[in-house]
């Protein structure tokens, strides 16, 4: 590998042990301060925890599941050459437009049907390592995030046509649209990044397994016994995939969604997700930015997006309000869908999908290029909807 694509490890100051220790107990009290003071230290620490808990249960256990029925399919995919079949006819497609194997295309459309982590099964499998090269690697977290969701915020943007009072098809069409152009641009900044680090010849893994059948299975040549032993395996590898993204996904949710989330009417009480509402005052001051590049109705538009950088559960729960109380429209829902479906809680799962991809150390490259595609998904959407209602005459 050239002298230029390699890390060279350099002597970096460390800070005297007693300054570290000032800094650290300095942001850890900034931090109880932040959320102590409005809420006070008894529900800050209940909600607390009581957020972490059910993230845990009702969010790390679910894509733990997806993990496992991801992790099996794949397996069976790879044992019978659909992913290579997948690579042969789509390579023509991705290779172009996100300069990925086709082999990619089968991400797009598990985590489509799921959530972003669904693709980490797929990448954990050396069958399907064996038709990237190391530096596209990373940019399965970028690709996999902005279709992750995809059918739950399209058929849940659909079902708010009685709130909108209008059909809402042409706007969470241009929607998804709009994501799969962030998705590009994400990719690609992404690329260019692992690019300049690993360069473009080095594989992903050192020997490609053969596909179909290996040694194993010249003595376990049965239809059967392939097809089992690659739901077990596929299962097994989905499982500590799921135990592996907990730490990231617990930890970070849980503060992106108190700093999200606001106070109940009736004033705090502890339950989960309850919140200091941060993000969303800090996004209503640069408004007058966000107008022209989203062109909301509202303000009150900019929460939805806000808080799809941390849950695109959450996000979509704030729309049927927006829509009711008439500060959205079918335009801004085309914007929601798009922003949505492309950052889908990216600020939950990027840290450890990363971690799971062994690329932890280019989690802050991964988060901007995608800050960046979200973002372009957005502006993407505003002006693809008026220029679609210029032309068809839409509401």
């Amino acid at each position: 590998m050239p002298r230029s694509k390699m890390k060279i490890n350099r002597r970096k100051k460390i800070l005297p042990w007693w300054v570290s220790a000032l800094i650290c107990t300095a942001v850890v009290l900034g931090l109880f301060a932040l959320f102590g003071v409005p809420m006070g230290l008894s529900n800050m620490f209940s909600t607390l925890m009581n957020t972490a808990f059910d993230i845990l249960v009702n969010t790390c256990l679910y894509i733990m599941a997806i993990a496992v029925l991801m992790g099996a399919l794949s397996a069976i995919f790879t044992e019978f050459g659909v992913v290579r079949l997948l690579n042969k006819i789509l390579s023509p497609l991705m290779k172009p437009v996100y300069d990925l194997p086709g082999a990619a295309a089968l991400g797009v459309v598990t985590t489509y049907l799921s959530d972003n982590p669904a693709i980490l099964s797929l990448a954990d499998d050396r069958g399907f390592k064996a038709f990237f090269k190391r530096y596209q690697l990373p940019a399965l977290t970028n690709i996999g995030t902005s279709f992750g969701m995809g059918l739950i915020v399209t058929t849940y943007m659909l079902g708010q046509e009685g709130a909108a009072k209008t059909g809402l098809l042409p706007a969470v069409l241009i929607g998804n649209l709009a994501a799969v152009l962030g998705s590009v641009v994400s990719t690609r900044i992404m690329l260019a990044f692992t690019k300049k680090i690993f360069g473009k010849e080095a594989p992903a893994v050192e020997e490609a397994e053969s596909f179909g059948h290996s040694a194993r299975h010249e003595s376990e040549n049965t239809l059967g016994m392939r097809i089992m032993n690659s739901l077990l395996e596929g299962g097994k590898s989905g499982v500590q995939l799921g135990l592996g993204i907990i730490p990231g996904v617990v930890i970070i949710c849980t503060l992106v969604m108190m700093l999200t989330n606001s106070a109940p009417e009736a004033g705090y009480t502890g339950a989960a997700y309850e919140g200091i509402g941060l993000l969303p005052v800090l996004a209503d001051k640069i408004n007058f930015i966000l107008k022209p590049l989203f062109g909301f109705a509202s303000s009150g538009g900019v929460s939805v997006p806000i808080t799809a950088l941390g849950s695109a559960g959450a996000a979509m729960g704030l729309v049927p309000n927006l829509l009711s109380n008439g500060l959205a429209n079918a335009h801004d829902v085309a914007v929601f869908t798009a922003m949505c479906m492309c950052w889908s809680g990216y600020l939950s799962t990027h840290v450890s999908m990363m971690d799971s991809l062994g690329f932890k150390y280019l989690t802050g490259k991964a988060i901007l290029s995608h800050t960046i595609g979200g973002l372009f998904a957005g502006v993407a959407a505003n002006w693809l909807y008026r220029l679609a209602a210029l032309i068809f005459a839409l509401a």
